[in-house]
C-alpha cells in the first residue's frame, strides 16, 4: 500500500521536527566551545585541544574508555554463557537469573554505591587505587539492559535444536556456544555491547563517590573552571557513543546480510 501524500508530509514534518530537537543543542554546545570571548570574537580549537594537551582530562578520557572496553569483555564473558546454559540446561532457572539480572533497576545508584564502598575498599586494596577496578561496579549496572538485549535474540533462534545438532556431532560446550550459539546473537550482544558503552561513558554517580576520576567526573570538575573545554569533552563524549551507535548498526547489518546470503 502507497503511503498517502498527506502522511509523507506528516512523516517529513515529524523527522524534521527531531532534527531540530537534537541537532540544535549539538550545534550550540559546539559553539560555545568554540567561540572566542573578549574584545576580539572569533573561533578556536584551542579547547578542544585542552582534551589532549591536558594530562588530568587525557588519563580520565584513556580511564573511561579502557572502562568502556573492559565492561563490555566481562559482561558478555559473564553473561552469556550463564543465559546459554540457563536455557539448555536449567530453563527452570531462568527466572530468577532474570530476576537478579534486572535487580539493579530497583535499586537507586546510590544505594549501590553505598553499599558496596565497604567492598571496594578490600578491592582497591588488592587490586590497586585505579578507576579500572570500577569494571566490577559497571557490569552490575549495565546487566538489566544487556540481559534485555540477549535475552531478545536469545529468544528469536532455536537454541535448543542447534545446539543438540552440535552436540550430536560430537561438540563440547565450549564449542556449542562460542561457535554456534554466539554468532546466532551477535545482534543481540552488540546492542548489549553499545549500551554497556553508552552507560559507562556517562556514568557520574559511582565514580565520584568512590573517588575515582573517569571522564563524566573530570568534565563536571572542569567545568568550574573552564566551561567551554567542559563542553567540548561532554559533546566529545555524545559524538563517539553516536559514532558507535552507527557502526554497531552497519556491523550488524552486514552479518545479517552475510547469514541470509549463505
Amino acid at each position: 500500500m502507497t503511503p498517502s501524500p498527506g502522511f509523507k508530509v506528516l512523516r517529513a514534518v515529524g523527522f524534521l521536527l527531531f532534527a531540530v530537537y537534537f541537532f540544535v543543542p549539538l550545534l550550540a554546545m559546539l559553539d560555545f566551545s568554540t567561540q572566542v570571548r573578549g574584545s576580539a570574537p572569533g573561533r578556536t580549537w584551542d579547547n578542544w585541544a585542552f582534551m589532549v594537551t591536558d594530562e588530568d582530562l587525557r588519563s580520565s578520557i584513556i580511564a573511561s574508555l579502557l572502562l568502556a572496553l573492559f565492561t563490555v569483555v566481562l559482561m558478555v564473558a559473564l553473561l552469556v554463557p550463564t543465559m546459554v546454559w540457563v536455557r539448555l540446561r536449567v530453563p527452570r532457572a531462568r527466572g530468577l537469573i532474570e530476576f537478579l539480572c534486572l535487580l539493579p533497576l530497583t535499586i537507586p545508584a546510590l544505594v549501590i554505591v553505598v553499599g558496596i564502598s565497604n567492598v571496594y575498599s578490600w578491592v582497591t586494596y588488592l587490586l590497586g587505587d585505579n578507576a579500572l577496578v570500577l569494571t566490577f561496579a559497571y557490569v552490575v549496572l549495565v546487566l538489566p539492559y544487556a540481559y534485555r538485549a540477549i535475552d531478545a535474540s536469545l529468544s528469536a533462534i532455536d537454541a535448543e535444536t542447534l545446539s543438540e545438532a552440535a552436540r550430536s556431532l560430537g561438540a563440547g560446550w565450549f564449542t556449542v556456544i562460542v561457535r554456534i550459539i554466539m554468532p546466532n546473537i551477535t545482534g543481540g550482544i552488540l546492542g548489549a555491547a553499545f549500551i554497556a558503552v553508552a552507560l559507562v561513558l556517562g556514568e557520574y554517580v559511582f565514580a565520584s563517590l568512590l573517588h575515582f576520576d573517569t571522564l563524566p567526573v573530570a568534565t563536571a570538575a572542569l567545568y568550574k573552571s573552564n566551561g567551554p573545554a567542559a563542553m567540548a569533552a561532554a559533546l566529545a563524549s555524545m559524538v563517539l557513543v553516536a559514532a558507535l551507535l552507527v557502526g554497531l548498526t552497519f556491523l550488524s547489518r552486514d552479518r545479517h546480510k552475510q547469514g541470509a546470503s549463505s
